[in-house]
């Protein structure tokens, strides 16, 4: 057999324990595209130079049931048993695996048998030459496999962040900011936070749309926020914060043109309530209520974050903090303070209660849930002359 090819260091999601074999890989995390793209990069590195597809078993585990998932398990098995076509190695790559998650099909016995059944020949000292990676988007972390798994594979973990909480946008700002540098793009103040709201959490998408920016700007190396607004494409989570938009410039229109949308794909009322008009609202009253109480620096993002991280722990109590807890998350506000100038403070009161009352009626009442969203939007944006 051929000496084991070494393998390179595990990235910052990465984590292995001490008795970790270098020849057993599990990429695992809801970010697809990640999950997918690491793991095809350990296939083409452990890959025997000069035997293409050929050298490597590569099956697919989109299960379609039960009976299917024991159907793969059993495959990956006679796969791992099989000696390398070639010779020198080879690759077994469990691709796209869905029936290790807390699922219908994964809770059932063929399927936690078979993948019980493929670690313990995983544990029975698997030949150096062959490599088994594992890509799955999910995986039940409470069962004894996880840990059985956990034991013996080098595990990298992607997961998309959560877009319903503060700070989500820092996650991805950090990746955008890595990817941006590898391509020796610039962005003006604030650019790059225009891409990753209208990206929002799809690794892959932030990715194509930097690429596709930097092939656009040639030999300049700079975008700005009408290159960003003009190119990058509006994901889901794009759409949510673009009506939070539509909201900050009191543009009725756009508001409910966008909220219809959200409703027309399937979004729920609760969900674009909770995930675009309450966010944006709060960041309103309070950028308001800031401004009304304190003189804040306002000539940019960073003189802003500095002004305000200046003000005493009593001022800014109430204002959200980033997700690791080490300071306020200062981007909102600063988006938000030349748009509160549309809105007097007890409007934005009132707006702030009005988004309580719509909570309600969605969650307790039959009312239609458009109307609810309707009534609540021409309450916060139409002029008073016009409500009246």
């Amino acid at each position: 057999m051929a000496a084991p090819r070494k393998s390179s260091s595990a990235s910052s999601s990465a984590a292995a324990s001490a008795g970790a074999a270098p020849n057993i890989h599990a990429v695992l995390g809801s970010d697809e595209g990640k999950v997918k793209e690491v793991a095809l990069r350990l296939v083409q590195k452990y890959s025997v130079p000069g035997s293409d597809d050929f050298g490597n078993d590569v099956i697919e585990g989109t299960a379609e049931n039960a009976e299917h998932a024991g159907n793969i398990c059993n495959t990956v098995i006679q796969a791992l048993q099989t000696l390398p076509f070639f010779g020198g190695g080879k690759v077994v790559w469990l691709k796209n695996a869905n029936f290790l998650g807390d699922s219908q099909t994964g809770k059932a016995q063929a399927a936690v048998t078979g993948f019980e059944n493929i670690l313990d020949v995983l544990e029975q000292n698997l030949p150096t030459d062959i490599y088994f990676i594992l890509s799955a988007s999910s995986i039940d972390k409470r069962r004894t496999s996880y840990k059985r798994l956990t034991k013996m594979a080098n595990v990298q973990s992607f997961d998309k962040p959560d877009t319903s909480r503060a700070g989500w946008e820092q996650v991805v700002l950090t990746q955008a900011s890595q990817k941006a540098r590898e391509l020796g793009i610039t962005f003006e103040s604030g650019a790059l936070e225009l891409l990753v709201q209208m990206a929002g959490d799809d690794t892959r998408q932030m990715e194509n749309e930097l690429e596709k920016i930097d092939i656009y700007l040639g030999e300049r190396r700079r975008a700005g926020l009408q290159t960003v607004r003009s190119l990058v494409s509006m994901s889901r989570a794009g759409v949510v914060w673009e009506v939070g938009n539509a909201i900050g410039a009191r543009n009725l229109q756009r508001a409910l043109e966008l909220v219809g949308v959200l409703l027309f794909q399937g979004q729920s009322a609760i969900g674009i309530l909770l995930g675009a008009i309450v966010p944006k609202v709060r960041n309103l009253l309070m950028a308001k209520d800031l401004l009304s109480r304190h003189k804040l620096n306002r000539g940019n993002y960073s003189s802003f974050s500095a002004s305000l991280e200046s003000l005493p722990s009593s001022a800014t109590a109430h204002l959200p903090r980033k997700k690791d807890g080490t300071g306020l998350n200062v981007y909102p506000l600063f988006l938000s303070l030349e748009e509160a100038a549309r809105f007097a403070l007890d409007e934005l009161h009132a707006g702030y209660r009005a988004c309580l009352d719509a909570n309600v009626k969605l969650v307790t009442t039959q009312l239609d849930d458009k109307i609810v969203l309707e009534r609540l939007l021409v309450g916060l944006l139409a002029p008073k002359s016009r409500r009246s």
